[in-house]
C-alpha cells in the first residue's frame, strides 16, 4: 500500500513538473506536411510582404505622416509581431515532433495575445481618429496633436503588453495534471485547463481583460454608427467611403475572426474534425494580416498613389540602368 502512494506522488511529481509540452493537431502524412510547409511559407512571405511594404510607403513620405497612417503603421507591425509568434514554430512542427517547451509555450501565447488585444487598441484608435475627423473637423489637428498621437499610440501597445503580462505571470509555478494541448499553438487559456487547480488570480485577470477589451469594441461599434449617421445627414457618404469603409472592414473580419476562435476554443463540440478545429485556432492570423495591407493599400488613395510610385519609380531606375549600361558599352567608330 505504501508502495502503491509512493508510485502515485511520484507519478503525481512528474506531471505537475512538466516541462514540455505535446500539440495536437498535426496528423498528416509526410507528403501532406510538406505541401502543407509550403503553402504555409508562401502565406507567411505574403503576409511580411503586404506588411513591410505599407509600413516602407508610410514611412518614406511625409505626406503620410498623419494620425490615420500612423496608426495603421502601427496595425501592420503588430500583425508582424503576431504573426512571428505563430509561423516559424508551425513551420518548424511541420518538419518536426510538435513539442514545445513550458517558456516557449508560455511565450508564444503571450505574443499571440498580446498582439490580437493590440489589434484591438489600434482599431479603436483608428475609429476616434475618423470620428473626429468626419463629426469635428474644425478642431481635428488640435485635437490629433503629434504629442497625444504619440501618446495614444504608446498606450496602445503598453496596455495590452502589460495586460497579457500580468495573464501570463498568474500561471507561472501552477501544478500541472497533464502535458497535452489540443491545440497547434498555445494559449493561456489551454494551459488553465491543464491546471490540477486554476488560479484564482488568472481567472480575475481574464475576465477583467475580457471586459476591457469588450469596452473598446462597444466604443468602436458606436463610433461607426455615428459616424454613419452623420454621413448620412450631411452628404459626406463619400468621404466615409473612402475613408472609413478600410477600417471597418478590418474591424469585422479581426473582430469576427477573434470571436469565433474564443467561443469555439471555450464552447466548441468534440465532434468537429481536426481540420476543422485548426482553421477555428489559427484564422485571426491567417486572414486579417493577409488582407489588411491589400484593403488599405488599394482603398485608401494617398497609400496606393505611394505604392504604386515606388514600384514605377524602381522599374524606371532598372530602366535607365540598363540604358546607361548599353551606351557606356558601345564601342566607338
Amino acid at each position: 500500500m505504501g508502495l502503491r502512494n509512493h508510485n502515485k506522488l511520484k507519478m503525481f511529481e512528474n506531471v505537475s513538473s512538466a516541462t514540455v509540452f505535446t500539440l495536437s493537431g498535426l496528423y498528416f502524412t509526410f507528403e501532406e506536411r510538406i505541401t502543407l510547409f509550403c503553402l504555409t511559407l508562401l502565406w507567411y512571405l505574403m503576409i511580411i510582404f503586404g506588411n513591410v511594404a505599407l509600413i516602407v510607403a508610410i514611412i518614406m513620405d511625409k505626406n503620410l505622416h498623419e494620425p490615420m497612417y500612423i496608426f495603421l503603421c502601427n496595425l501592420c507591425i503588430s500583425a508582424l509581431y503576431g504573426t512571428v509568434g505563430f509561423y516559424p514554430k508551425f513551420l518548424l512542427d511541420l518538419l518536426s515532433s510538435h513539442v514545445i517547451s513550458y517558456a516557449g509555450c508560455m511565450l508564444q501565447g503571450y505574443v499571440i495575445h498580446s498582439s490580437s488585444c493590440c489589434d484591438f487598441s489600434i482599431l479603436a484608435l483608428m475609429a476616434y481618429d475618423r470620428y473626429v475627423a468626419i463629426c469635428r473637423p474644425l478642431v481635428y489637428h488640435s485635437v490629433m496633436t503629434r504629442q497625444r498621437v504619440s501618446l495614444f499610440v504608446l498606450l496602445s501597445w503598453f496596455f495590452p503588453l502589460l495586460l497579457m503580462f500580468m495573464n501570463s505571470a498568474s500561471l507561472l509555478g501552477i501544478r500541472l495534471c497533464g502535458s497535452h494541448i489540443k491545440r497547434i499553438y498555445c494559449v493561456n487559456w489551454m494551459i488553465v485547463t491543464l491546471a490540477c487547480s486554476p488560479p484564482k488570480a488568472n481567472s480575475a485577470i481574464a475576465y477583467f481583460n475580457i471586459l476591457f477589451y469588450f469596452a473598446h469594441f462597444v466604443f468602436i461599434v458606436w463610433s461607426y454608427m455615428y459616424l454613419i449617421r452623420t454621413c448620412i445627414s450631411s452628404r459626406k457618404w463619400g468621404k466615409f467611403i473612402q475613408t472609413c469603409m478600410p477600417h471597418l472592414i478590418s474591424l469585422i473580419i479581426f473582430a469576427t475572426a477573434v470571436l469565433l476562435d474564443v467561443m469555439y476554443m471555450r464552447f466548441g463540440k468534440v465532434e468537429f474534425s481536426q481540420n476543422f478545429y485548426n482553421f477555428m485556432a489559427i484564422q485571426f492570423l491567417l486572414i486579417p494580416p493577409f488582407v489588411n495591407p491589400f484593403i488599405y493599400g488599394f482603398q485608401l488613395t494617398k497609400v496606393r498613389n505611394k505604392i504604386l510610385k515606388l514600384i514605377c519609380f524602381k522599374k524606371r531606375d532598372a530602366k535607365c540602368h540598363v540604358m546607361t549600361f548599353h551606351i557606356r558599352g558601345k564601342p566607338s567608330n
